[in-house]
């Protein structure tokens, strides 16, 4: 085999729960291709089969934020009081909402 596990990309996975809705990142590995790297994360993420999909993603191709810059970055929702729910008065009728 020409390639070295050394040389194997870096792949972030996530897994969806049989009680979530949506997938959750659980950790890295190296994997050759994506196919590998969905069959590593199931052997190592999903041992006790509670795990109903899987996505792998490369991590050269996510993009974050810094914390240094949230202040910039989510400031300008803090100017639109409307988007919060304690805006609306809700009727008595409704609870535990």
């Amino acid at each position: 085999m020409s390639d070295s596990k050394n040389s194997w990309p870096l792949w972030e996975v996530f897994i969806r729960s049989k009680q979530g809705l949506g997938h959750k990142h659980v950790g890295s590995l190296h994997a050759a291709d994506a196919e590998m790297a969905i069959g590593n994360a199931r052997d190592v993420y999903t041992r006790r089969q509670e795990g109903v999909s899987i996505w792998v993603v490369p991590a050269e191709n996510i993009t974050a934020s810094s914390p240094e810059n949230a202040e910039a970055l989510f400031d300008p929702a803090n100017d639109k009081v409307y988007r919060h729910p304690t805006f609306f008065v809700l009727p008595d009728e409704v609870n535990h909402m």
